[in-house]
């Protein structure tokens, strides 16, 4: 529990300060930005205090000068605190809508213009959604989704959701396939306990949402790229 223990101490000792200066600073600057890179640094700070070490690959793939769609794989719930802070730039971010319920982190999460995703399955939430990120999109902003919407409980791609494809095809905002490694064994589903080891973020190659007749094909091609890297045999489920 020690690693645990110690990621959790980085992120209230330093995370709760931070976030009541920064939500009061961003909010007369009406700039979240500084508050951005306040939270990337106490996130590797966390990530660092409890035995993490992670090894970055593929920037070179991102797109200069556009703002990106990300979809990752989903093992573990390190998987964020690894994957954002290695996104150069700032990034919106896909996530339950419950999570903008906790204190402090969810008014900061408002600011950041992160999107809550429903688990209602309605058209009128998921068009919401969709319309949410493409706003941080045209504010240039990167979107990190992922895909699966849960955890894979033993390393194989779940079928995706649609509402970032929904979100890709409207803007053509370029995606970029993201693998995380190592994670799964860092943290097992349904476990607190951290188990310090290397885990690497890879950036793939990106996909160009007009290049492909539908989103279908899109999904596959998104989803074909994440197998081959992740050595799984190629599937058509999404």
């Amino acid at each position: 529990m020690f690693p645990a223990l110690s990621m959790l101490v980085v992120f209230v000792v330093l995370g709760v300060p931070a976030a009541i200066v920064g939500i009061t600073w961003s909010a007369l600057r009406k700039d979240f930005r500084p508050m951005y890179r306040w939270g990337m640094k106490i996130i590797r700070l966390g990530v660092r205090a409890a035995g993490l070490r992670v090894t970055i690959v593929g920037l070179e793939n991102i797109p200069a000068g556009r703002q990106c769609i990300f979809m990752s794989n989903h093992q573990s719930n390190l998987d964020p605190t690894v994957l954002l802070p290695a996104i150069p730039g700032i990034t919106s971010v896909f996530l339950k809508k419950t999570l903008m319920n906790i204190p402090l982190l969810g008014t900061a999460m408002r600011m950041g213009k992160f999107v809550p995703v429903s688990r209602s399955h309605s058209r009128e939430d998921a068009a919401k959604s969709v319309e949410a990120g493409a706003h941080a999109l045209k504010c240039g902003l990167h979107i990190t989704v992922f895909p699966e919407g849960t955890r894979s409980p033993d390393g194989k791609l779940l079928p995706f959701k649609k509402g970032a494809f929904f979100l890709a095809d409207q803007t053509d905002a370029p995606i970029v396939p993201v693998i995380i490694r190592g994670t799964a064994k860092m943290m097992k589903k349904g476990s607190l306990r951290i188990i310090p080891g290397p885990a690497e973020v890879r950036f793939l190659q990106p996909l160009q949402p007009s290049s492909f007749a539908s989103r279908e094909e899109l999904m596959q091609a998104v989803r074909k790229e994440m197998e081959q890297d992740l050595g799984l045999e190629s599937t058509t489920a999404v």
